[in-house]
């Protein structure tokens, strides 16, 4: 599957809100997980939200209860819902999607990233 994520480019100001969204072309398995990564310069890219097909969620503790990340079924997209941006939120974001058939096979994919710029 390939995904395509947009929202970011331009600048949003701290304690603004911004939303990103990685939508995938065809199919997915029925079993998969969404995620969005981020990498800041000179850092490690990490993890900041991910939701599996049944909707259990996970947030990197920088972000708790500023970002929220959910699906949007009729658009075969998942949404990354950023509130109270602060200029540690500045990176570029990658989704991620991570496939297993019935056989247990594992696929992953990546989205290229989209750049978030929080200007204090």
């Amino acid at each position: 599957v390939q995904l395509q994520a947009s929202g970011g480019g331009g600048s949003v100001q701290a304690g603004g809100s911004l939303r990103l969204s990685c939508v995938a072309s065809g199919n997915m398995a029925s079993d998969n997980t969404v995620a969005w990564y981020r990498q800041a310069p000179e850092k490690k890219r990490e993890l900041v939200a991910e939701i599996t097909s049944g909707g259990i969620t996970k947030y990197a503790d920088s972000v708790k209860d500023r970002f929220t990340i959910s699906r949007d079924k009729a658009s075969n997209a998942v949404n990354l819902e950023m509130n109270s941006l602060n200029a540690e939120d500045t990176a570029v974001y990658y989704c991620n999607a991570v496939e297993i058939n019935d056989f247990g096979d594992k696929y992953a994919s990546w989205g290229r990233g989209t750049q978030v710029t929080v200007s204090s």
